[in-house]
């Protein structure tokens, strides 16, 4: 029953996207590489905020060489500000295995695809329908949206078992001589028309005839899911710490959360005005002022931080190393090092502009 409302889908959805579809830069020349760049930086973040970094980073690193080459610090530099930065290093670990077994180009296979580091059943998908016409499903959370309220699914979508069964059932009706479009256009559907926050567009819906959760008036009870756990909440306290003109950052560990990224000096718990002095002292530094910032908040996907900050000055310091700490200046950090959002509140302070934001400034945006 599911497959047969699904192949009825077909002719009107490829009908709505050709007269629809967005122009967006990496659907103007699909190539395997523009495509599966495009499909990394758009997971959980929102096409309009993806376009710059994509252009930027496809300016940088126009191809599979170019990106299996850069170093990682340049790399996570040219990634800040999308988060999630094992992304961009399981980028670059893809493209080092495309060089060394594939002659540096995307294999026209899905199986092989799928295996590369970093890629799932959907950009696998994605990158073997889009760039290459392979007739093979590519779903995502829009996709299983616009799939649950078509065939009402009373099943929580974020079980493996209902997405396996979402991509067989695509599978059995995807055409083959336009499996790319119709998987763009059921990505399409769900991110402009049947979206997740606020009502669904069902008036413009080239599928509203066939959608039964409309037909029942119920699109806003699809789809269903469990509830997440709640966030756990971190209390930290950031410090800018300068010396002279410089400031402190320190690298990250290798393993974990923000892994290899540089940040500025934050400890565990709220901490008062005599704490941090304290630990100034035990680093090493004399302190000659310090005064507190305002409080901020940063989301992790399970992690919440509750942040409070004091910036300080510190006497000149003899050595640029203490505990860790390197002492840059801000052009210098703002250049070379990349730092995580989370910390964008405290780094106004020291007029470093982070991700997109300091693209702009050198633009005069």
């Amino acid at each position: 029953m599911e497959e047969n409302r699904l192949k009825n889908i077909v002719e009107p959805l490829l009908a709505w996207f050709d007269g629809n579809a967005r122009v967006l830069p990496w659907r103007e020349e699909p190539t395997p590489y523009r495509v599966w760049i495009s499909e990394i930086m758009l997971q959980q973040t929102r096409v309009e905020a993806v376009k710059p970094f994509y252009e930027r980073f496809l300016e940088a690193l126009p191809d599979i060489p170019s990106l299996a080459a850069c170093p990682e610090d340049r790399l996570l530099k040219l990634w800040e500000g999308l988060g999630y930065y094992n992304r961009a290093r399981n980028l670059q670990k893809a493209a080092q295995v495309l060089v060394s077994e594939y002659q540096a180009e995307m294999p026209p296979d899905y199986d092989a695809i799928r295996g590369l580091p970093g890629i799932g059943p959907y950009t696998a998908g994605a990158v073997a329908s889009i760039a290459y016409g392979i007739p093979v499903p590519a779903v995502d959370g829009n996709v299983l949206r616009v799939l649950s309220r078509i065939l009402t699914l009373e099943e929580d979508v974020l079980k493996q078992s209902v997405k396996r069964r979402m991509e067989e059932q695509i599978q059995a009706v995807i055409p083959k001589e336009r499996p790319g479009a119709f998987n763009q256009a059921l990505m399409e559907l769900g991110a402009t028309v049947c979206v997740p926050n606020g009502p669904a567009k069902c008036g413009v819906c080239p599928l509203h005839g066939l959608c039964l959760a409309n037909q029942e008036g119920r699109t806003g009870e699809f789809p269903k899911k469990t509830p997440k756990k709640a966030r756990k909440i971190e209390e930290r306290t950031v410090l800018v710490i300068r010396d002279g003109e410089r400031a402190a950052i320190r690298k990250r560990p290798d393993k974990g959360l923000l892994a290899g990224l540089y940040e500025l000096p934050n400890l565990p718990g709220r901490l008062g005005r005599e704490d941090v002095l304290r630990q100034l002292e035990d680093w090493g530094m004399v302190p000659v002022h310090i005064r507190p910032l305002k409080e901020a908040k940063h989301i992790f996907s399970h992690i919440e931080w509750h942040m409070t900050g004091y910036a300080v000055r510190v006497a000149q310091l003899e050595q640029s190393v203490q505990e860790g700490l390197l002492f840059v200046e801000p052009f210098r950090t703002e250049k070379d090092y990349p730092i995580p959002a989370a910390f964008a509140a405290y780094t106004e302070e020291l007029q470093i502009r982070l991700g997109q934001e300091k693209y702009e400034a050198e633009i005069g945006l």
